[in-house]
């Protein structure tokens, strides 16, 4: 009887090691605009008013300091479709002439604690130039910038800050097979 007890323990513990490898899924939502998440808001939506007001708020200071940047407006559509670029005066980053970054198109928030209010984190979406949309490292693609989906945690990590990088050429994002050229696909 001993044995048999040890043997569904291990078995048990066993089960918990490779559920706790499996990485965190958070509810997640996608809104082209601010109005959109506070209007999903008002009718029960995943996220209140104060938290899309600060994962907005968020998700246009990860597109200033994140932003994929390129050294002409070409390269930029190229990588994210025409009308999906402008510019940002090289005095902000420290260079001269002008750096052309996609316009955020939307944002995607996470609830990071569960069902938990207050603890929402958020990521700008661009564009891509086959109409999809991408997170600021362009390592994960979305069908929309709207909907619910559940998404790894991972997907809310913070991108690194392209402020001070040298922009993209057409050579550089050519060699990348594009911007974020090894991504993933994911539903939104």
């Amino acid at each position: 009887m001993k044995k048999r007890s040890t043997h569904v323990a291990l078995v048990l513990m066993g089960a918990f090691a490779l559920s706790g490898c499996k990485e965190e899924q958070v509810d997640a939502q996608a809104f082209p605009d601010l109005q959109s998440c506070k209007a999903a808001a008002n009718t029960g939506g995943l996220f209140s008013p104060a938290e899309c007001d600060t994962a907005f708020a968020e998700a246009e200071a990860l597109h200033v300091e994140s932003a994929p940047r390129y050294d002409s407006l070409a390269v930029c559509e190229a990588q994210h479709g025409e009308g999906a670029c402008g510019t940002e005066q090289a005095a902000q980053s420290g260079g001269s002439g002008s750096i052309f970054m996609p316009l955020m198109m939307g944002y995607l928030l996470g609830n990071m604690m569960g069902n938990a209010r207050g603890a929402a984190a958020s990521q700008p979406l661009y564009r891509t130039a086959d109409g999809k949309f991408t997170n600021a490292t362009g390592n994960s693609t979305y069908s929309s910038n709207s909907g619910k989906a559940k998404l790894s945690a991972s997907q809310f990590t913070k991108p690194p800050s392209t402020i001070g990088q040298a922009p993209m050429t057409k050579t550089t994002a050519t060699s990348r097979g594009g911007f974020g050229g090894s991504g993933t696909s994911s539903g939104g």
